[in-house]
C-alpha cells in the first residue's frame, strides 16, 4: 500500500491510523533517508496510543520508553554498528515486548527483525510530498 503525504499533519495522520490496527508485541520498522519523516510518522502513532509526552528522535539514546494504551519503544539504530551491538544491549527485548516496537534504522538488524514486523518506508519526493509505504498491514 502507498500513501502519498503532503504535510506533517498528514504523516502523523497515517501514523495514527496505523497505531489503530496494531496490537501488544507489533514490531514497525521505519525505514527512509534522514529527514524523511520517520519520527513524525512515530508523533502521530504515539498519539493514537494515548502518549501525551513529547516524541523526539531517540538518536543519541538508542531508545524512548513511553507509556500509554501500550508501552511504546522507540528505537533508532543509526549509530549502531549491527546486530552485534544491537543484542549486546538486550535489544532482542524490544523485538519480542509487551508493549509496541518502532524502530528507525532497523535494516541493521534486518535478520533479526520477526517474520511479522510491519514496515514503513517514507520516501521524498521531487515536490518533497512524502511517498509512504506500508507492508504488512491494512489501513
Amino acid at each position: 500500500m502507498h500513501i502519498i503525504s503532503h504535510s506533517e499533519k498528514e504523516t502523523q495522520e497515517i501514523g495514527r491510523k496505523v497505531a489503530l490496527k496494531i496490537t501488544k508485541g507489533s514490531v514497525i520498522s521505519l525505514r527512509g533517508s534522514l529527514g524523511a519523516g520517520k519520527t513524525v510518522f512515530a508523533k502521530g502513532f504515539a498519539k493514537e496510543l494515548g502518549i501525551t509526552e513529547a516524541i523526539v528522535s531517540p538518536t543519541f539514546t538508542l531508545v524512548q520508553e513511553y507509556d500509554g494504551k501500550l508501552k511504546m519503544y522507540h528505537l533508532d539504530l543509526y549509530r549502531l554498528s549491527g546486530e552485534d551491538e544491537f543484542e549486546s544491549m538486550g535489544g532482542e527485548d524490544f523485538l519480542y515486548s509487551d508493549g509496541v516496537t518502532l524502530i528507525e534504522w532497523s535494516e541493521k538488524i534486518e535478520a533479526m527483525l520477526p517474520d511479522s514486523t510491519i514496515y514503513i518506508n517514507i520516501t521524498i519526493n521531487e515536490d518533497l510530498s512524502r511517498d509512504i509505504e506500508i507492508k504488512g498491514l491494512e489501513l
